[in-house]
């Protein structure tokens, strides 16, 4: 007699939240957690169990039988066969960023640490604005990750890629490459191809550079290497240079320090407000940009990791650092400064409420917020963070 199998558990539910990875949050009539992606709160669904914890468990969206009024058709066919790039394309822009601010806003009051009244959020377009892609390559083309999977996914098209980076996404060929770095200068026109292994035989346009780019963003050019870290997109760091120096306020003496300082925007932003700057950054290649973006300016370019360093003191600290956050060792540093204030640049919900809770231990007190929504279409923001002691 064959085994008799369990069927799945289909449960209808209604969403009350949102995790900090963008999924839909809703309780079993018993209490358990069930985490469902592509569930928008307010909505009731019909969700199938597939992994079961003792306290919580994850869910499939099946049927959605209350729509929420902000739910919307994903305009991308690449998401509709399992592309991971962007899980927020069936929510309105409205919506992304009310859902974006209560994630932040969850993740600070969990580390006691309450919002700033009054925070703002700047909006950015949606569409077509992402500057740089690290893409697979199979059969030499370009794929990006399946949703939460090492899986690939050929692609030949992004709708949220500018078009620069969209064109070589179609056209393309990346020979032997696993790996290729797509990048782009918005405003200069300039792309480039890095393949992983460097120097991987590629079929590109003959515009396309394998080692770096310039970029214009808030007042000056960038060098940008293919190993350095920029901002996504040109008027997002034009927007993140405006608020940093707004909460700057008047140059001082001891000085400012930019730490996780990458090809130096926020260094040079200072800079040409008065300000004297130290710079640090432990990789070298963007260590090598800065100072080449920095020469002539009010700038010393360090290279050393922020968190084996010995800090000058200093009135001022702007901090922009890895997705990972500042973390003990790195607030320590910034104690060490005895600057009076810090302005943190943070691109994750979670690790922005663990250095707000660290920092306040130090006797630091978060006074103004303002939410950059660099990345729509996506549960990714950036938070400029205004801390003062």
């Amino acid at each position: 007699m064959a085994e008799q199998q369990d069927s799945p558990l289909e449960l209808e539910l209604v969403a009350t939240g949102v995790t900090s990875d963008g999924d839909g949050v809703a309780r079993e009539p018993s209490g358990r957690v069930v985490f469902t992606p592509d569930l928008i709160p307010g909505e009731r669904a019909l969700v199938e169990i597939v992994a079961e914890k003792r306290k919580s468990a994850t869910g499939s969206l099946l049927r959605v039988i209350e729509p929420s009024p902000h739910r919307v058709d994903p305009a991308c066919r690449f998401l509709l066969q399992g592309c991971g790039g962007c899980q927020w394309q069936h929510i309105d822009a409205g919506e992304q960023r009310h859902l974006k601010l209560q994630i932040v806003s969850n993740a600070l009051r969990r580390a006691g640490v309450e919002p700033p009244a009054g925070a703002l959020t700047v909006e950015l377009g949606p569409w077509a604005y992402r500057t740089t892609i690290r893409a697979a390559v199979v059969g030499g083309r370009a794929a990006l990750r399946r949703r939460r999977s090492s899986e690939v996914l050929e692609i030949d098209d992004c709708l949220v890629a500018h078009p620069l980076v969209a064109e070589l996404l179609h056209d393309g060929r990346f020979g032997a490459a696993s790996e290729v770095v797509l990048r782009c200068g918005a405003r200069t026109g300039e792309r480039m191809a890095a393949t992983l292994p460097v120097g991987a035989l590629i079929d590109v346009p003959a515009d396309v550079r394998r080692t770096s780019i310039h970029e214009e963003a808030a007042g000056r050019r960038w060098r940008v290497s293919a190993g350095s870290f920029f901002q996504a997109r040109p008027d997002g760091a034009d927007a993140l240079a405006r608020i940093i120096l707004a909460a700057a306020g008047e140059p001082c003496v001891p000085g400012a320090l930019d730490l996780y300082a990458g090809v130096g925007l926020f260094a040079g932003a200072l800079a040409g407000a008065g300000w004297e700057v130290v710079a640090v950054e432990s990789a070298p290649g963007a260590v090598a940009d800065a100072r080449v973006n920095l020469v002539g300016q009010t700038v010393q370019v360090v290279e050393a990791d922020v968190t084996r360093w010995s800090p000058p003191k200093a009135g001022l600290v702007v901090a922009d650092p890895s997705r990972n956050g500042l973390g003990r060792p790195g607030v320590k540093v910034v104690d060490q400064t005895g600057a009076g204030r810090l302005v943190l640049v943070s691109c994750d919900a979670i690790s922005l409420g663990r250095d707000a809770g660290l920092l306040k231990m130090h006797g630091f007190e978060m006074t103004a917020m303002t939410m950059v929504d660099m990345f729509p279409q996506t549960v990714h923001v950036e938070v400029v963070s205004v801390f003062e002691r």
